[in-house]
């Protein structure tokens, strides 16, 4: 293989160098197959000339294994705006997880949007997501900055656009947390039956524009709010008394006119949900109104057939999920319990409530469209343990008392 070696930008003329120039070497690695000519592989820094030699060794020794790879000169930045949109095409990707991904990439920006990929190394990555956890970002928010670190490194490798990934041995760093910690984080927040059944009656007496109905469909379904958002009368099986969950909602500038219906969360969250006859007769109800202020507004009202339609402004559009959320949040303030409590608490609620009746973890995952969900597994164990500390604690009454 052809090649030679030299002392790059040497002006000496004598046969002994006394500029300090570095030793380089330039070598042919193939042909290119557009231009029919040769390749050639130029590299310098070399302190002395046998480095410059090793290093042409190897080179040669990779090009020969057809092991050579010519790592590019992209930037992070640079490759992340191509990145996306494969990732996007390739997993069929939700908008919600692109504006996730997008925010996680910019986390990382700081650290390497200028640098060339094959110069970010293993120790930069860490020290960056190290950084991160020193400016207080959480366990889980550094978790998914560094999935999607992971991601992007990995497919630049599979591209061989870099030789190795610097993502390869990555970790996040996790403060030891105390038992009451643990304990807390694990069983999220949710209201028990009593706060549950004060809570809907607040709903009832103090509700703004369907509150009532969408608090008792979420209590007793427990649905995600953005399937219930979506609902549409043709959801709703009076008959039977199910309601199929088809779609969601999504809308994140909370703008009632450029709302977006997509695909259930996972493919398990297309269900059928089995209702209870309070709930069928709210929905008959519900739709007498509806159909009313239809007929009043003709042309005006924008019939999609959704179930919980504006009926104030923007009339028949979908009402928006940060309605709901600021909704709740008033109703627990007047029933003056927990407003830290989210929709998505009830669905909590709707696990517990389903755990303390008997109901097996399989059919309350069923239930709620979920293949495998530690939350939901924590909030039935810890209930169930409860009734567990329960029967203990009657027994042991129950021997005491025939003595």
């Amino acid at each position: 293989m052809k090649g030679h070696f030299y002392r790059r930008g040497c002006k000496c003329k004598k046969k002994k160098c006394t500029c300090g120039s570095k030793w380089a070497f330039t070598i042919d690695i193939g042909i290119d197959p557009i231009t029919g000519k040769r390749k050639q592989k130029t590299k310098s820094g070399f302190n002395t000339e046998q480095e410059a030699e090793a290093a042409a060794a190897a080179l040669i020794h990779e090009v020969n294994e057809g092991t050579y790879l010519e790592e590019s000169d992209k930037t992070f930045s640079e490759f992340t705006i191509e990145w996306l949109p494969i990732y996007s095409d390739s997993k069929d990707v939700k908008p919600g997880t692109i504006r996730v991904r997008l925010h996680e990439i910019g986390k990382l920006l700081p650290y390497f949007a200028q640098l060339k990929l094959k110069d970010i190394t293993r120790k930069m990555y860490q020290d960056a997501l190290n950084d991160l956890k020193e400016q207080g970002y959480s366990d889980s928010t550094r978790e998914g900055i560094n999935r999607t670190g992971r991601m992007i490194f990995r497919k630049a490798l599979e591209l061989e656009l870099i030789k190795k990934d610097p993502t390869e041995f990555a970790y996040v760093k996790k403060d030891k947390k105390t038992i009451e910690q643990l304990e807390e984080e694990e069983v999220p927040k949710y209201l028990e039956k009593e706060e549950l059944a004060l809570f809907l009656e607040t709903a009832g007496i103090h509700g703004l524009e369907h509150d009532d109905l969408v608090f008792l469909i979420l209590a007793y379904t427990g649905i995600r709010v953005g399937e219930l958002v979506a609902l549409k009368w043709k959801d709703v099986d009076f008959k039977n008394h199910t309601i199929s969950i088809t779609k969601t909602y999504y809308n994140p500038n909370n703008n009632a006119l450029e709302y977006q219906l997509l695909p259930p969360k996972t493919r398990k969250s297309r269900r059928k949900i089995v209702v209870d006859e309070d709930v069928i007769n709210a929905l008959k109800e519900h739709k007498k109104v509806q159909n009313k202020v239809i007929e009043q507004l003709g042309n005006d009202y924008y019939n999609q057939d959704f179930i919980f339609a504006k009926m104030e402004r923007q009339f028949g559009y979908p009402i928006v999920i940060k309605n709901v959320r600021d909704h709740m949040k008033r109703l627990l303030k007047i029933a003056g319990l927990n407003e830290d409590l989210t929709p998505h608490s009830l669905r909590h609620t709707h696990t517990s409530l389903l755990a303390e009746a008997g109901v097996s973890l399989e059919q309350i995952m069923d239930r709620l469209g979920h293949t495998d969900d530690q939350t939901t597994k924590n909030v039935y164990l810890h209930v169930t343990q409860e009734m567990k500390k329960e029967a203990s604690q009657k027994f042991s009454e129950l021997m005491r008392s025939l003595r």
